[in-house]
């Protein structure tokens, strides 16, 4: 992986985000991240949002490069009821689902000016009824300026500069790209700086809601947490998909999850905050030490900030300069929390290879691991 030297979105490390079972997400409810969307479309700031739900959740344990693609995301939303309940089960701050869909409608129920949208795959012929029933419809916040349906062909394929420049050529503030999730996201992944749109997002099962080829569940199922069941009322072979997250998140629930809540029972409210930085950014050493949680972040947070616009620095008067290792001491820390390690994940969507964690305690390293994130220390 090469670490990233593109421009960050501001504020992009005071992102208020918290780690769940190995991924991060943002503490943001309907509002706020459609006022992201639009500030990012209205000033062509580049916004990559991930929607994760059990199926991502369960797909990233088994799959390192698309796990990768949500921690690099600039807006990673909870989208699914079980992660509102396993996030309020260990005290997470997610109250509640922020899902693809329905973010798709509170934009377009947005008031004006409109946001530009493109389709993106979907079935054949849904790419093309998905924008023609949306203008149809006339809703006040969005409007669609093209669609491409790339067929069943691999990444490499569908990532043809004649594709990328028709999709550029429509002008869109909004790219809606339905593969499937995990090849969506490695499009995305391959395509997302060669792209003008603003805002790029897989949301699969909106374009069918889009062309009404299927119909999304009513408030009150959503509500219940059974937008599932509804889901495979409408798409039956969705079932085994179902299945198959739902035996693997027992299981994680089981070895995890609720290991998890009773050792917060146990240790978090005896963890006082304090804690201390020494940073040396010329060599790339950040040296922790005490008790790092939600409210003793901020300086860490500047820290990063600083250290990445050297990075970007050196490589504007130096285009092929190697970008430093950033070490991150451990050794001194005696206890993190989510928010520490959803940092940390912010991190490692923008360092990559180049962020070490180091000298964790056994400690540390069971809040880790509680948190499926092993991977972050350098261990499965």
């Amino acid at each position: 992986m090469t670490p990233s030297t593109h421009p960050l979105p501001a504020g992009h490390f005071d992102r208020s985000v918290v780690a769940l079972m190995g991924l991060p997400f943002d503490v943001v409810d309907m509002s706020a991240a459609a006022a992201r969307v639009r500030h990012a479309a209205q000033t062509r700031q580049r916004c990559f949002i991930s929607t994760p739900n059990l199926n991502f959740l369960i797909s990233a344990q088994d799959d390192g490069a698309f796990r990768e693609s949500v921690i690099q995301s600039d807006l990673s939303v909870a989208d699914g009821m079980p992660l509102v309940w396993l996030a309020r089960l260990l005290r997470l701050p997610i109250k509640d689902r922020v899902s693809g869909a329905g973010l798709f409608e509170y934009l377009c129920e947005s008031p004006p000016p409109p946001i530009g949208l493109f389709f993106f795959g979907g079935l054949p012929g849904i790419a093309q009824r998905a924008p023609e029933r949306v203008n149809h419809l006339a809703p006040p916040g969005v409007h669609c300026c093209g669609y491409f349906d790339p067929g069943l062909g691999s990444v490499a394929a569908m990532s043809h500069p004649e594709v990328l420049s028709t999709i550029n050529s429509s002008q869109a503030d909004f790219l809606i790209v339905a593969l499937g999730a995990q090849k969506g996201q490695h499009w995305i992944q391959a395509n997302r700086h060669k792209l003008n749109a603003p805002v790029v997002c897989h949301l699969g099962a909106v374009i069918n809601f889009a062309a009404a080829s299927i119909a999304r569940a009513p408030q009150r199922w959503q509500r219940w947490g059974l937008e599932w069941l509804w889901r495979i009322k409408e798409e039956p072979a969705l079932w085994r998909r179902y299945a198959r997250d739902g035996m693997r998140l027992l299981q994680l629930v089981s070895t995890h999850v609720l290991p998890h809540a009773l050792f917060l029972c146990r240790y978090a409210s005896q963890a006082e905050p304090s804690a201390t930085l020494d940073t040396d950014l010329q060599r790339g050493v950040f040296r922790l030490e005490g008790v790092w949680v939600q409210g003793t972040l901020q300086h860490l947070r500047d820290a990063l900030r600083l250290f990445h616009q050297g990075q970007a620095q050196a490589n504007e008067k130096v285009p092929s300069s190697q970008t430093s290792t950033l070490t991150i001491d451990l050794q001194a820390v005696t206890y993190v929390d989510s928010h520490f390690i959803g940092l940390m994940m912010l991190a490692r969507g923008v360092f990559q290879s180049a962020l070490i964690l180091r000298g964790a305690n056994p400690l540390v390293k069971k809040v880790f691991r509680y948190h499926l994130a092993g991977y972050l220390l350098g261990s499965a």
